[in-house]
């Protein structure tokens, strides 16, 4: 008798602990669910902090490319105001050379200074006719003058 009632009292033993297994698990399953929908939103709050981040850098930068398209057309102007003034300045030091310029005639116009040194034509002859002048110097070989 006592061995009919043992695989039936196994029998419910079997069943409370599959019973109280399945709640276990269900239980555990929770405590799963909760910590990935936990680790869910602390990667959605890093992905907003990255977007927002990434958002002021765009910002950033659109902000930083135009003040180098500013500069590059301040440069730009200023550039083609340097012409002007390099043609103004070549104008008036051409106006100031023609306003100092010494119109004395050689004759009366001191040249003992270095930087007034007179100039003369520079003396362009053939070679034959600078040998029979005697500007070459002596003259052996004719083929090394």
């Amino acid at each position: 008798m006592i061995t009919d009632r043992l695989p039936v009292r196994i029998g419910r033993l079997d069943r409370q602990a599959r019973k109280h297994r399945a709640v276990d698990e269900v239980t555990r399953l929770r405590s799963l669910l909760d910590g990935a929908n936990a680790l869910i939103r602390g990667l959605q709050l890093q992905v907003a902090e990255r977007d927002e981040a990434l958002a002021k850098t765009a910002a950033r930068q659109a902000e930083a490319e135009e003040i180098v398209v500013a500069q590059l057309a301040s440069i730009e102007d200023l550039r083609a105001e340097n012409d002007q003034l390099h043609v103004k300045l070549a104008a008036l030091k051409a106006a100031a050379a023609n306003a100092g310029a010494v119109t004395v005639p050689p004759m009366v116009r001191d040249t003992s200074a270095i930087e007034d040194q007179a100039t003369a034509p520079i003396d362009v002859r053939p070679l034959r006719d600078a040998a029979a002048a005697g500007l070459l110097g002596p003259v052996t070989d004719p083929g090394r003058i």
